[in-house]
C-alpha cells in the first residue's frame, strides 16, 4: 500500500504543477514570483499528502 501511495502522491504533484503553471500562464503572473508560487503550492500540496498518508495509516 505504501508503494501504491508514493505513487499517486508523485502523480499528483506532477499534475498539480501542470496546474500552476498554467495558473501562472493565464494569471501573467511575473517571472521573478513564479518560484514562490510555486514552492508554497508544493509545501501545502505535501503536507496535505503526508497528512492525509497519516489519516491512512492510523484507521
Amino acid at each position: 500500500m505504501v508503494y501504491y501511495f508514493i505513487l499517486l502522491a508523485v502523480f499528483i504533484i506532477f499534475y498539480i504543477n501542470k496546474l500552476t503553471n498554467a495558473l501562472c500562464l493565464v494569471r501573467e503572473i511575473p517571472e521573478e514570483r513564479q518560484p514562490g508560487v510555486f514552492r508554497t503550492i508544493n509545501i501545502l500540496i505535501t503536507i496535505l499528502l503526508i497528512s492525509s498518508y497519516v489519516e491512512i495509516l492510523l484507521t
